[in-house]
């Protein structure tokens, strides 16, 4: 982020301000990495280190919670909500509710407080409590204050403030909430359950984005009647087992859907807009002809455990598996709840052909919702070349593209597909409101891919994806899917 500003916004902001900005970011920061920072620029700087300050999203975050807005205007920011991404932290919940109890504390409550907690905090502690962010830093040293012990906390409010312990019980109370969406047995939801899910507990929002790909997903019903010659054609075609993977069952197989939307206790932000993405995804898959299973908030060793059992399967009678992970993550890896990190190899590993020998020459398809490291993508125009440089230009620009062979290679058995939202070392968006762009225009180039007369196979259909979702600029910024095979056959997929 440009240094000026950075500096025109220090230079506004007062001692107090600074000490509530470095609180608030002390989910996000080592506590001894904000030891002495005395000003706003060197808060800056230590996030700078963590690339949190590679856009204005959480420095907006700060500053709109310390009541600061005026500053929004040296940023020179969108007045939209921006997408979010799957990577960065975010300001938590827990610290946000610290603030607002410390902004509208008076210092004659503070004192009670103080008091109230003498027996439990020692002399140098109370001495060192300023201010109530200080007194809350010394209680959760001493271990009597944390996001899932807030007791002491409500008690004491309980005596000085109503309605400051009403915050603080609203707190608990959506702490048990999301930590209620513990790791889930096999839970088989038609779109129906899932719309209804989303629809009680999601309060609407407007759509953000600026593609319209993205706000007209799945609000289509077409049917294309044809002839009997063509049906006969197209049976006729796809009948053709040397070439075309076959689909004799109904249902076909089982589409599983891990959706992590809430990380309790940890750094990473609840995955608004995610609960979109399973509709989206149950919708089409259910036409399609796949049995859904949905996991809602698993850890990472929940994970692991639902995969390895679902590997365990028999699958004589299925022709084909869909994976689709929705969820945080880092490079060649995706979050668990509980922050905790699952290899891309561990999601596939159950499902190898010495593994799941049902499976052994039928298509198994991964879809994930992830980002893959921190940094952006960017875009270039492209330059049209001479005649004679051409061939010579469009070699360099696949080589440049793909990258060196050794580094894309796919270390797994044949017949799998994996479809990436976004290249390794960058983030994935995702709307608040519609969902993720990936997940959204993968289910929209789906459905018109069925409803079409066309055959085109899984890898057309996510070449339409990639193009797509690569047209649009989010946050300024590019997004690039990606997706790795070693299928053998063409994959074509039609409504049942």
């Amino acid at each position: 982020m440009d240094r000026l500003k950075l500096s025109n916004i220090d230079e506004e902001l007062d001692s107090s301000e600074v000490a509530a900005l470095r609180f608030l970011c002390l989910d996000v920061i080592n506590k001894k990495r904000l030891e002495g920072i005395k000003d706003a620029k060197g808060l800056f700087l230590r996030l700078e280190e963590r690339a949190l300050l590679d856009n204005s999203m959480f420095l907006s975050e700060l500053l709109n919670t310390i009541r600061r807005t005026d500053l929004l205007n040296l940023l020179e920011t969108d007045s939209r909500r921006p997408e979010e991404t799957d990577a960065s932290p975010t300001l938590s919940a827990y610290r946000v509710m610290l603030y607002k109890i410390y902004d509208n504390l008076t210092q004659e409550n503070l004192e009670k407080m103080k008091f109230l907690l003498s027996s439990k905090l020692c002399k140098r502690q109370m001495e060192a409590s300023d201010t109530a962010l200080d007194l809350f830093v010394e209680m959760e040293k001493s271990g009597l204050l944390s996001n899932t012990n807030l007791q002491e906390l409500l008690a004491a409010l309980q005596e000085l403030d109503q309605p400051l312990a009403l915050t603080v019980q609203r707190h608990i109370d959506l702490n048990r909430m999301t930590t209620s969406h513990a790791p889930q047995a096999h839970v088989h939801l038609n779109v129906a359950q899932i719309a209804q899910r989303v629809d009680n507990s999601s309060q609407p929002t407007q759509p953000t984005l600026s593609i319209s790909e993205t706000l007209h997903c799945y609000e289509r019903e077409r049917n294309h009647p044809i002839t009997d010659a063509e049906t006969d054609q197209e049976s006729s075609s796809l009948h053709d087992e040397a070439e075309y993977y076959a689909l004799k069952h109904n249902p076909h197989g089982l589409c599983v859907v891990i959706n992590n939307e809430f990380f309790p206790g940890t750094t990473l932000s609840t995955r608004t807009g995610t609960q979109e993405d399973a509709k989206a995804l149950s919708k089409v898959f259910t036409r399609l002809g796949f049995t859904m299973v949905v996991h809602n908030n698993l850890t990472a060793g929940a994970m692991r455990h639902e995969l390895k059992e679902l590997g365990k399967n028999n699958f004589l009678d299925h022709d084909a598996l869909v994976v689709c992970v929705l969820s945080h993550g880092e490079k060649g890896c995706v979050s668990g709840s509980d922050a905790q990190q699952v290899s891309l190899q561990e999601l596939t590993e159950p499902f190898r052909s010495k593994r799941a020998c049902t499976l052994t020459g039928k298509p198994k398809l991964f879809f994930i919702q992830a980002c893959q490291g921190s940094g952006y993508q960017g875009g270039s125009l492209p330059c049209a070349p001479t005649p004679r440089q051409e061939v010579e230009v469009e070699q360099s620009r696949l080589e440049e593209d793909a990258g060196p062979v050794h580094g894309e290679t796919v270390p797994w058995d044949a017949d799998f597909l994996l479809g990436m939202a976004t290249v390794l070392e960058c983030k994935s968006f995702r709307s608040p409101s519609t969902g993720s762009i990936y997940i959204q225009e993968l289910c929209r180039q789906l459905e018109q891919s069925a409803e079409s007369r066309e055959e085109d196979d899984i890898l057309t259909v996510l070449t339409r994806v990639n193009r797509n979702v690569g047209k649009g600029e989010y946050l300024s910024y590019k997004q690039m899917p990606e997706p790795k095979y070693t299928l053998t056959k063409k994959l074509v997929l039609k409504f049942v």
